[in-house]
């Protein structure tokens, strides 16, 4: 699990995003950029919230749609420098790394540069024609470019560059920014381009995959397919014979409850907030079907995260550690069957499987048996299990259950299969 804080200077407008119009900071840009004024501004107190909801990476939007970087630049002068805030000496980057690494989360950043409303590009394309067009897109391209390499060489080593929308290709015309973050970021995640995607998105913006989904892929790439609708299936569940590692991602705004999706502070949204049940069946979708769950974060015109967002997100850490937190019994075991002995007869409802994944996803098919009054009696089955598989199953009473792998690619190797009896 991880968050991902989107911060842009319209958060500080005091409009509906669509007051703008659906898009509206793609086109229009932002006429006063001083009205970017986080007074109380608190990194700290934003990942201290995401650290007690259980996450274990944060992800900060240091440029999004109006093309604001938020952090100082040498090469794009629409950033913070250009602020009266802190007059121009501000870098929040700094900041929510530093606050990352003192609470112990994996700090990335979300570079956004298919879009910039201050520069006039749309689609990674610089607006205009001819002479005109090429040189503007050519100084974007090396603007962009030297962006990355900020990013990557100023602020320690950072766990995932993402690059909103893609990064496209420099075939294409657009920045060449692979080469870029390989060069000074080696270990990080790389999401994404159409060269590379070493993580992939669930196919929506629900913070839930359908099951089964697999953390293998049959490209390097990971939007192919010959159509929309076989390309989305293909990011939903994975190909189980894929030869390439990229896991998916399930993301959801945390304000994206009844009606609503947002992923940047506006005023009025506090009843947006998911619900904590809400949130648990998000977390089973996601986490338990094999999936990393990225939550949207919205920090407010005060630079703080609002304190129902705050509250909502220790509720939900409290919850998933007070039904995950102490097993009934547990095992780990190499082969096709994992028992587990029962202290006594118990009622359970809840299993957790877990595949040493540094061998690979191996599992293809499994059941679950229950040992109730002497005899075996199936409880449940499944395919994919990979990094987590969380499984709901009836209230049975047992004195043992085993995890029986029907089918396997090479021999399984099981790191945990964890016994609950969860009251909802």
């Amino acid at each position: 699990m991880g968050a991902v804080f989107h911060y842009d200077l319209h958060v500080f407008d005091g409009k509906k995003y669509e007051q703008t119009g659906s898009s509206g900071n793609r086109i229009n840009p932002v006429e006063n950029y001083q009205i970017f004024n986080p007074e109380s501004l608190d990194t700290d107190q934003w990942i201290k919230a995401a650290k007690d909801a259980g996450f274990k990476f944060a992800i900060l939007t240091a440029t999004h749609e109006t093309g604001f970087a938020l952090y100082p630049s040498d090469v794009n002068p629409y950033s913070v420098r250009a602020l009266n805030w802190k007059n121009g000496q501000g870098d929040i980057v700094r900041d929510f790394v530093n606050s990352c690494r003192k609470y112990g989360l994996k700090p990335g950043i979300y570079l956004g540069i298919r879009w910039n409303s201050f520069f006039g590009v749309h689609d990674f394309k610089v607006n205009g024609k001819g002479e005109f067009q090429k040189k503007r897109q050519a100084y974007y391209n090396r603007m962009v470019e030297g962006m990355v390499t900020e990013i990557c060489t100023r602020y320690g080593k950072l766990f995932e560059i993402w690059f909103d929308g893609g990064a496209s290709h420099p075939d294409l015309g657009a920045p060449d920014v692979l080469p870029i973050v390989k060069k000074y970021q080696p270990d990080c995640l790389f999401y994404h381009n159409n060269q590379l995607a070493e993580a992939r998105w669930g196919g929506s913006e629900t913070g839930t995959v359908p099951y089964p989904c697999w953390a293998t892929f049959p490209a390097p790439y990971s939007h192919v397919g010959d159509s929309d609708e076989q390309r989305i299936e293909l990011l939903k569940h994975g190909d189980p014979d894929g030869k390439y590692w990229m896991p998916t991602m399930s993301d959801a705004p945390l304000r994206g409850y009844n009606g609503r999706h947002e992923w940047f502070w506006e005023p009025g949204d506090e009843p947006h907030i998911y619900p904590l049940d809400e949130l648990m069946d998000m977390y089973y979708q996601s986490v338990g079907h094999n999936s990393t769950l990225i939550v949207g974060l919205t920090p407010d015109p005060r630079g703080l995260l609002p304190e129902a967002d705050v509250q909502r997100l220790k509720e939900w850490g409290d919850e998933i550690k007070r039904r995950f937190g102490k097993p009934i019994a547990n095992s780990v075991g190499e082969g096709k069957t994992v028992e587990v002995n029962l202290p006594e007869t118990t009622a359970i409802n809840l299993l957790v499987i877990q595949e040493d994944i540094t061998q690979g996803e191996r599992v293809r098919e499994y059941t679950v048996e229950a040992q109730v009054d002497g005899n075996w009696i199936e409880v449940g089955h499944g395919q994919s299990i990979g990094h987590k598989r969380i499984q709901e199953i009836e209230t049975v009473m047992a004195t043992k259950i085993r995890l029986k792998v029907t089918k396997s690619m090479a021999a399984p190797s099981i790191s945990n299969f964890s016994i609950y009896h969860v009251e909802q």
